[in-house]
């Protein structure tokens, strides 16, 4: 509990404790024999105890020309039951509607905790070596190029690479996961983590500004300013609705009496009521905390939503696409096997040799898996003129000679007569010379937990899985029917990508369409989308900008758990609106027609937004 949220307790008990003692007195008949304006200055003392900051904020509010919301609503309310001498129930609207905002605030604590727990991940200082020695420095302070030391138990402050040393990593704050990472000399390391055994020496390769840590930092804080259409609608109809429902009560303490000729006493405690009822802080408080609940509960899971419209989206997201290579599988390419053309004099050897070498300046992971394949020093020199062709691969010339490697396309392109690969796989055709030489296969693994998520989607309500892939039909195929996957697009470039995605866009408009991409060359169809979410993105700078949601991880189960968890949201959003609307409206009715008593007022502002502010608390869960 904060120190201001001590105070108010404080305020609440004195309060209470001299408000209890008047209303037994009041009650017993004690009181009876005293002036008016003597018990009224009594019931004043515990009523300015807890409500003072509601009167100066109302007051304040006035002066800089926003008059009707809550405090202002409060303050009219009990004032009028004063007049009417209503004492002791203008004291308990004003002592139970303090009750409630004291709940509140330590509910929005609770929600605000998950989400403060992704931002201790912000590093507070950084050991800077300077000749020899090591000095604590402000992270902003230090250069790229810097090396820095980061002891046993201190957070990563900088993005950069292990130079010297081996240790654990602990990414719990940013990805969910409770297993340290090894990482030891060449490894690349992010800001947010937190070094386990062994000091590390570390050279920095991005400022504080750019760092993985500052970009999640400031998603966090602006999370909260995307807000959801239901959440948009409650902040428009709260700015309608306080001024039509004051109007409307001081009509109601007024027409009647001079229409019915009845005294005005009895007509300003029915008004008192509608006040009070009227005011809208169960939806205005309990919305957003749903929602920042929501957004909480997949911060405890290691995903950064953006903001609550995404949340909003992602309960409603019908279709969803995914891209392939670092989605559903790996993209750790191997070369598997080695096809070289009939009738040549040339080896699985030789064709190797040939391709690594066009291969030697593509840093595309097909290119580096050839050349990891070949494994000896490139010669580079005899390599010219290179060339990459998008959607078909790349062209160069070797000892003088055009060399071709790619998909069928290229080797239709130029009039290449080859021999075509059919086993699943990514195949790289082979042309030298103008003659086809070979082929080259390459693998790729499907992710663990892959198909276990597909399953998991379709139980979680989306309909449709959909893969795009720039890959030949064989492999898509294949990968296709292990994960049981709805629909399939192969052979696509990077601009088919996003006119299928607006396609699904069309066809699906009663629901949203999510894309599901590794957020390097992928940015485009996650703008996209209706949802785009980053997966296996930790680091990356296009991932963390283009998509809504980033899953800190590659752990592609997370989605349905991310559709669940805004699904619950959007279900807890849902029943706060209708539950306080009807019993609003209810006690509205019946205090308009004299039923309702201040106490039913009081359960139906503060009551309505203590039941509203817990339901909401449930979206921090996770299960």
């Amino acid at each position: 509990m904060t120190k201001k949220q001590k105070t108010m307790l404080y305020r609440i008990i004195a309060s209470f404790t001299l408000f209890l003692v008047l209303f037994i007195l009041e009650k017993t008949g004690t009181l009876n024999g005293l002036p008016v304006w003597s018990k009224a200055i009594m019931f004043a003392v515990p009523y300015v105890i807890i409500g003072y900051d509601i009167i100066y904020k109302a007051f304040r509010n006035i002066s800089h020309g926003q008059v009707f919301d809550e405090n202002f609503l409060m303050m009219v309310a009990t004032f009028a039951a004063f007049g009417i001498g209503e004492y002791s129930e203008a004291c308990a609207v004003m002592l139970f509607y303090q009750v409630g905002e004291l709940f509140q605030n330590y509910a929005v604590g609770k929600s605000r905790q998950s989400i403060s727990d992704m931002m201790s991940i912000a590093p507070e200082y950084a050991n800077l070596e300077v000749d020899g020695d090591v000095e604590e420095v402000d992270p902003d302070d230090v250069e790229i190029g810097s090396v820095i030391v980061i002891r046993p138990g201190e957070k990563v402050p900088l993005d950069g690479i292990v130079i010297e040393g081996s240790s654990f990593l602990d990414t719990a704050a940013l990805t969910g996961e409770s297993v340290p990472r090894r990482v030891s000399e060449g490894d690349a390391i992010i800001s947010g983590c937190v070094n386990g055994d062994s000091p590390l020496r570390v050279r920095v390769t991005k400022a504080y500004e750019d760092s993985t840590v500052a970009k999640i930092l400031e998603l966090v804080e602006t999370a909260s300013e995307k807000k959801a259409k239901l959440e948009n609608f409650i902040t428009r109809f709260a700015r309608y609705y306080t001024p039509s429902v004051t109007i409307g009560a001081a009509l109601l303490a007024f027409i009647p009496p001079l229409i019915l000729h009845q005294p005005i006493s009895g007509w300003v405690h029915r008004a008192c009521i509608f006040l009070i009822v009227s005011c809208p802080c169960a939806l205005v408080i309990s919305v957003p905390l749903g929602f920042f609940g929501g957004i909480g509960a997949a911060s405890k899971i290691g995903v950064l939503v953006k903001g609550s419209n995404y949340l909003e989206a992602a309960a409603d997201m019908g279709t969803i696409v995914f891209d392939k290579t670092g989605t559903l599988t790996k993209g750790e390419f191997k070369v598997a096997r080695i096809f070289p053309a009939s009738g040549i004099d040339l080896d699985a050897e030789g064709l190797l040799t040939i391709a690594a070498h066009g291969e030697s300046f593509s840093t595309h992971p097909i290119a580096q898996s050839v050349i990891e394949a070949y494994g000896k020093e490139l010669s580079r020199h005899r390599v010219t003129d290179e060339q990459e062709i998008s959607g078909q691969g790349v062209s160069s010339r070797l000892d003088g000679k055009v060399l071709l490697l790619g998909n069928a396309k290229l080797m239709q392109a130029n009039g290449i007569d080859y021999e075509q690969n059919t086993l699943p796989g990514t195949v790289i055709y082979v042309a030298y010379d103008s003659k086809f030489i070979g082929s080259i296969l390459i693998s790729d693994t499907i992710k663990e937990g892959a198909k276990e998520a597909i399953r998991a989607m379709h139980d979680a309500g989306i309909s449709k899985t959909v893969m795009l892939t720039g890959d030949r039909k064989e492999t898509a195929v294949a990968v296709a029917e292990e994960l049981a996957l709805d629909e399939i697009h192969c052979e696509l470039l990077p601009a088919d990508k996003v006119e299928k995605v607006e396609e699904l866009l069309r066809m699906h408009e009663r629901s949203t369409v999510g894309f599901v991409g590794d957020g390097l060359n992928d940015a485009p169809v996650l703008m996209r989308a209706d949802v785009g979410i980053a997966m296996g993105s930790l680091g990356s700078d296009a991932a963390i900008e283009a998509a809504d949601i980033v899953i800190m991880d590659d752990d592609i189960r997370k989605i349905p758990s991310i559709v669940k968890i805004a699904k619950k949201t959007m279900r807890i959003v849902r029943e706060n609106v209708i539950f306080a609307l009807g019993v609003k409206a209810l006690i509205l009715i019946l205090g308009a027609f004299g039923v309702a008593t201040m106490w039913e007022a009081v359960f139906g502002d503060v009551g309505v937004a203590v039941i509203a502010i817990l339901n909401s608390m449930r979206a921090l869960k996770t299960d």
